[in-house]
């Protein structure tokens, strides 16, 4: 049974006073589907917005077993002040809930009276962040945290929305370059700001050196300016402090306008998408088009724009 609303007045105290049952709660309002609360969390926004925008934005991405739990829970010791995590989770095909398993291999940073981890379920979202990281983002910093970091499921060709979120979007990739320089998806590396080999330690060392060498080299086919390709190690601690000085000299808080300006548009464009796809008419017209597109007896082309022209 979920925990009845709190009032505005509620949510926007609570958060600036950081309590974090309140900022947590607030979370789920943003997260909600439900219609009925949608008025309530966009006013919360809304009041918040002043409090906003004095933090530093991280994304991290990787590839699954690529060590980003771990490396963010190693590198907040590097960190000064405050630390949220908004960790997006692979979502539950039964409940469609987050799994929390960021939270269990977090456990001490959970615990850490400076830092707040938020697991939240992708629920198939696309970009490796869920619908409203954004918007959880601006609640994190109206509670005052100075550092943000947003861990991806993993990475993919979608998963680079979170640079658009960010001031500093990190890959995190394992020693061992090779083939994985001619699998590299151009995407990312356009948008990626920093590069980290993790698990630099032990019989890996000369890997990641060799990695290291291999990345930088490939980076300067895709753009004149490279992003740095740093190597650390989240299990001995080498090569952390030098990452966290990159990510700080590489953040760059003056792209967020442009982010804004995404963001809205997107906005829109959900918005006209979910406002016509709720339309009777359209819903009714939609399933006959569907089975006689399946037929064979209609183009898809026709059949869309024939939903478009549909009267509401």
């Amino acid at each position: 049974m979920s925990l009845p609303r709190l009032t505005l007045a509620a949510y926007r105290d609570g958060i600036l006073a950081v309590d974090r049952v309140t900022l947590a709660r607030a979370i789920t309002l943003i997260e909600s589907d439900l219609p009925a609360d949608q008025p309530l969390a966009q006013q919360l926004l809304a009041d918040l917005l002043p409090h906003t925008g004095r933090s530093l934005r991280l994304g991290i991405t990787g590839v699954p077993g690529a060590g980003k739990s771990t490396l963010i829970e190693a590198l907040s010791a590097q960190i000064e002040g405050s630390i949220a995590v908004l960790s997006v989770d692979p979502s539950s095909p039964a409940s469609g809930g987050s799994i929390l398993g960021d939270k269990t291999r977090m456990e001490s940073l959970a615990l850490n009276p400076r830092a707040f981890v938020r697991p939240s379920p992708a629920r198939g979202h696309l970009g490796g962040v869920t619908r409203r990281t954004r918007e959880t983002i601006l609640l994190c910093e109206a509670a005052g945290f100075q550092t943000i970091i947003v861990e991806t499921v993993g990475v993919g060709q979608s998963e680079t929305a979170v640079h658009g979120m960010t001031d500093c979007f990190l890959l995190l990739i394992l020693p061992g370059a090779g083939d994985e320089v001619q699998g590299m998806k151009r995407g990312i590396l356009e948008l990626t700001d920093i590069i980290a080999i993790n698990k630099a330690d032990g019989d890996n060392l000369q890997k990641a050196a060799d990695a290291r060498h291999a990345y930088s080299s490939a980076l300067h086919l895709f753009a004149a300016t490279a992003p740095p390709v740093l190597t650390c190690s989240a299990l001995t601690k080498a090569g952390l402090p030098s990452l966290w000085k990159a990510i700080q000299t590489t953040a760059n808080p003056a792209r967020r306008s442009a982010q804004a300006l995404a963001w809205m548009n997107e906005t829109i464009n959900e918005s006209l998408i979910s406002s016509f796809e709720n339309q009777t008419s359209v819903q009714s017209l939609r399933r006959t088009l569907e089975a006689a597109v399946r037929q064979g007896d209609i183009t898809p082309l026709q059949a869309a724009r024939q939903l478009l022209q549909a009267k509401p």
